[in-house]
């Protein structure tokens, strides 16, 4: 269970981002669903411990993170959370099984490597240089690599703002699919997705306190 209580960042651009009171349960997929620049990103990035709030809480069973020092922040990450970049954060001249191989480094466990791939239908790519790979194919590369962490919580960040609608359509399919089980809370401004997910939440009616206008590359994870 992941709790959000009094939530609040502000930049140092003076944008402010206020949150309306949130629970993710356990098992359950979300879709954090808005127009750019109304926070979905930065509670994605606050949540994963890679921001700091301003104000209020992040209860993660029960553990309230904002107490939490940056390095135990970090290790929470590293051993529970699955991160989905937008911009899949790959290292193009290595190999799929390399990308995902470098998780040793953080004594990642891989014997589910290949099962993983398998199920997101990329298993016959393993040996493949990623700057080889369409763009559906590096999203589930990127899957992957969060999804053979074993995490508790899975965090996708514009999983499918890279691709066309019906690769990205397939992708939030199987991305849901090998979630099961976990908190999966999936940032996107595509309302045709909605479909796929336990529940959908609109952040222009749980934030305020801010404008788009307002939002600049200090606050450009929104």
């Amino acid at each position: 269970m992941i709790e959000i209580q009094h939530l609040g960042k502000q930049f140092r651009n003076e944008t402010e981002i206020h949150y309306r009171d949130l629970a993710f349960e356990t098992g359950k997929s979300y879709m954090l669903l808005g127009a750019s620049g109304c926070g979905k990103s930065t509670l994605l990035n606050m949540i994963a411990g890679i921001l700091s709030p301003s104000e209020g809480r992040i209860l993660i069973d029960g553990r309230d993170m904002t107490q939490a020092s940056q390095k135990e922040k970090d290790s929470f990450r590293i051993q529970k959370i699955g991160y989905i970049f937008q911009d899949f954060k790959l290292i193009e001249d290595m190999t799929v099984a390399d990308n995902l191989g470098i998780l040793r480094l953080e004594k990642v466990d891989l014997s589910s490597m290949d099962e993983i791939l398998e199920a997101l239908g990329i298993s016959e790519k393993k040996h493949a240089r990623i700057k080889h790979l369409s763009g559906g194919q590096k999203q589930r590369v990127a899957i992957a690599r969060a999804l053979v962490k074993k995490p508790d919580i899975i965090l996708a960040d514009e999983p499918t703002g890279n691709l066309n609608f019906a690769i990205g359509e397939q992708v939030i399919r199987e991305l849901v699919k090998v979630s099961q089980g976990k908190t999966l809370i999936a940032v996107t401004h595509d309302d045709r997705l909605a479909k796929y997910f336990d529940v959908v939440i609109d952040m222009n009616e749980i934030t305020g306190g801010m404008e788009d206008s307002d939002l600049g590359r200090e606050g450009a994870e929104c």
